[in-house]
């Protein structure tokens, strides 16, 4: 008997939609934008894009550097300009004599070295033993870690004016010693060291930090202050020099703690000199102080920029 060969079995058809469906909507998905690709590729949707663009970057820099042009420009108007109504955009005449005189008379050379003593002290000391403390809390766990840095934090809801009293009465008559630092640089320095802020900033850093790093480290037979010094100091620079910055703008615009440390004259910061010695000064000079005052804090920002930008995208290091 004769056997009928069944027919030969087709091969089923390869799902064509549903493999390339995907790629094809992935390919062909359009980005939704203020301004379609499509305009933009026309000579007309180019020039308007750039007139938009130009005019935006403008009106921000006008914003930010106008009111620069204005505090320098004011120092170089005559003493009559300064108080005209309307006031000028422009300087009738260039008085360039204002920013001589505020050097001399206000003294700003004393005053400038003044705060710039102050600040470094600050800063150095604030680097090390914030540094330290944010080590200990976040790699070497101590007892009672986490209670520690629950009271440090807790200090960020008191007000600073709440402290202004109990600082002074301590830097007056400082316990165990009995001594004053009144009229004295560390008077600025001991209390700008227990920061909090900038110690949790460091802290939460260093957890970001793997933990492969530290054991290796310790492998290689590195102890833990070595560990900090060639390890994890190189790693922190972005976020050292954001509290670098912090540090040294607290201690460069502060007014009142200096005001109460500082009763001579010749040691006070410019901050407060510039209200001291203010009261028998032409308004022209006292503008033209002011920009000197602050031309080491841009400058500070110009340099430092890089750094800033870094530290704000630190906290992306994978663990």
């Amino acid at each position: 008997m004769t056997q009928i060969a069944p027919p030969p079995r087709q091969a089923a058809p390869a799902p064509v939609e549903a493999a390339e469906a995907p790629g094809k909507r992935q390919a062909g998905t359009a980005v939704r934008t203020l301004v379609s690709p499509l305009t933009l590729a026309s000579t007309r949707g180019k020039t308007f894009y750039w007139i938009i663009f130009g005019a935006v970057v403008l009106v921000f820099a006008l914003a930010f550097l106008f009111p620069v042009y204005w505090m320098v420009s004011g120092a170089m108007k005559s003493p009559d300009e300064l108080l005209q109504t309307p006031p000028t955009l422009i300087p009738k005449t260039w008085h360039i004599s204002a920013y001589t005189d505020a050097w001399d008379l206000m003294d700003l050379p004393t005053h400038l070295w003044n705060t710039v003593v102050q600040a470094a002290g600050a800063w150095i000391l604030q680097l090390v033993f914030c540094t330290a403390a944010a080590y200990a809390l976040s790699k070497l766990k101590p007892a009672f870690g986490k209670v520690i840095l629950g009271g440090i934090l807790a200090t960020l809801m008191v007000p600073a004016q709440a402290l202004v009293v109990p600082k002074y009465l301590t830097i007056a008559d400082l316990p165990l010693i009995h001594t004053s630092l009144l009229n004295d640089p560390l008077g600025i320095w001991l209390p700008a060291v227990a920061n909090a802020f900038n110690l949790y900033l460091l802290k939460r850093f260093f957890d970001q930090i793997p933990r492969d790093v530290l054991e290796a480290a310790e492998i290689d037979g590195a102890g833990q202050l070595r560990t900090l010094w060639s390890i994890l100091l190189p790693m922190s620079r972005p976020v050292l020099g954001v509290v670098s910055i912090f540090a040294l703008v607290a201690v460069w615009q502060d007014f009142l703690w200096p005001l109460m440390v500082f009763s001579d004259t010749d040691k006070q910061p410019i901050s407060v000199a510039l209200v001291q010695l203010s009261q028998n000064i032409p308004l022209s000079v006292l503008i033209a102080a002011m920009v000197i005052a602050s031309i080491p804090m841009v400058a500070m920002f110009l340099v430092f920029q890089r750094h800033i930008i870094a530290g704000i995208s630190a906290g992306g290091t994978k663990g």
